[in-house]
């Protein structure tokens, strides 16, 4: 047996995996209460005793961390257009597992400065102009950055004509030069600024979260949680040199305050008669949904699918569903535990979110006429024909109506431009093990594609059938 240990310090609670790499086999999770604001070792020490009373007493052999904790690693972005440079920044960072706070296009203004003084970003990506291009917007916000207070490092992703320029700008700040995230216009080249991101968080935020106090119980702090998330789904979408993946995909993780979605598939379009217009899209891909969650950000929720929707799916009268989501907006460690009302709140709830969240992050058609006849145009990932719909989260994972939820991630006739799958089976992380499969997967990918597919309850094909 060669034991490894798996720890994701998220913002409420720190969880264990325990795993054998030499039988591929999962020895056992646990949890604790992340302790961030006093000492970050006492979640773990009590997360690692929770962990041997399943487990038995294990030595192991190496052991690797990722963190969401404080916040996770809040960014804010700029850049030249809305649809292009600035989209490009934000698809960068989402896919380097950051929390994009603010995303600005065109000139920083006074009043950007004063918001982003407040926000006190981790990292700040600067961007903007194709290489050769627009220069201006860029050397502007690069000289009003300068006089702005605070330490966080700043990466410069934009046209390289000017890039070292933005660095002398800059002046004492940390700089990190990356190659433009849109060299050309509608080319995306993201990888080496995800790459920078990751490392930053590596070399800087791991401390300055604390994190370093942990570090002689640990082999390696690899990477943010969301980043190992999606590494994990691409393994298990794409597979290894040894073994196979399960094809295309797509994940939904509603958690208290966020959701996020993400899509490992190349969704350009299918059909003869349809164009791609915008920004072509990641293979993989991840959105943050900042305002759909069940607690924290539980009003997100009812301002995106209504109060009438959400109380006539949870069979709740309206005074009552808006009374009860009043409690839950305000003690928001409240779970149904055995309330038969809360319990139908929080299945509409969750329904509305991973419904939300997914007619976000997927493409959309919109029909048109040409002179050739019937056109249409998408915009976005055509995710239509993914065959597999993973979920997790709480609210997903604790209740036996997990398919009903997640069937909201699929076509539904009333959206009918929206490129939902259209049929696809339930997978679903039942033990939390995608973020520890993600850092298992830098050292051992084929044990970590191993355990996914044998733990990740599965259910048969499904079709969108709620009201």
């Amino acid at each position: 047996m060669k034991p490894v240990l798996l720890v994701d310090f998220g913002s409420t609670y720190t969880k264990l995996t325990a795993v054998d790499v030499d039988s591929a086999a999962l020895l056992g999770t646990a949890s604790a209460y992340t302790t961030v604001q006093t000492d970050i070792s006492e979640g773990l020490t009590a997360g690692l005793e929770r962990l041997e009373r399943e487990t038995g007493k294990l030595e192991y052999d190496q052991s690797f961390a990722c963190s969401s904790a404080a916040g996770g690693l809040k960014m804010v972005t700029s850049g030249l257009v809305p649809e292009l440079t600035a989209q490009a920044a934000t698809l960068a960072s989402l896919g380097a597992g950051a929390k994009v706070v603010k995303t600005y296009s065109y000139q920083l203004t006074e009043t950007d400065l004063e918001e982003i003084a407040q926000i006190r970003p981790d990292i700040f990506l600067l961007v903007g102009g194709t290489d050769g291009g627009n220069s201006e917007c860029i050397l502007h916000n690069a000289r009003m950055l300068s006089a702005l207070a605070g330490q966080f490092p700043i990466i410069v992703a934009g046209n390289r004509s000017v890039a070292r320029e933005c660095q002398r700008l800059l002046g004492e700040r940390d700089v990190f030069l990356c190659d433009n995230v849109m060299p050309k216009f509608g080319q995306l080249q993201i990888a080496p600024t995800q790459k920078c991101i990751r490392d930053i968080f590596l070399r800087r935020i791991v401390q300055a979260k604390g994190l370093t106090q942990v570090s002689k119980l640990l082999s390696d702090i690899v990477m943010p949680t969301p980043s190992a998330v999606l590494q994990a789904l691409e393994l298990l979408a794409d597979g290894c040199e040894e073994e196979s993946g399960i094809g295309d995909l797509i994940a939904v993780d509603v958690g208290g305050a966020t959701t996020d979605v993400y899509s490992i598939a190349d969704g350009m379009p299918s059909g003869a008669n349809t164009v791609y217009k915008g920004l072509p899209e990641p293979y993989a891909k991840r959105t943050v949904e900042g305002d759909i969650g069940m607690r924290y950000s539980i009003r997100g929720i009812v301002e995106a699918a209504g109060i009438g929707r959400i109380s006539k799916l949870a069979g709740l009268r309206v005074p009552q569903a808006e009374r009860m989501i009043d409690l839950l907006s305000t003690h928001t460690d409240l779970v149904p535990d055995g309330d038969e009302d809360m319990t139908r709140l929080d299945f509409a709830l969750a329904s509305m979110a991973v419904d939300a969240a997914v007619g976000r992050h997927a493409g959309t058609l919109e029909e048109t006429y040409t002179t050739l006849g019937q056109t249409f145009v998408q915009t976005g990932k055509d995710l239509s024909a993914v065959k597999q719909i993973v979920v997790t989260g709480g609210s997903l994972i604790h209740t036996v109506q997990t398919e009903r939820i997640a069937a909201r991630a699929m076509y539904d006739p009333a959206q009918p431009m929206s490129l939902r799958p259209r049929e696809a089976r339930i997978l679903i992380d039942r033990k939390y093990i995608l973020a520890a499969m993600g850092l298992l997967s830098t050292h051992y990918p084929r044990v970590a594609l191993t355990i996914m597919k044998k733990e990740l309850e599965s259910h048969g094909s499904s079709e969108q059938t709620n009201p």
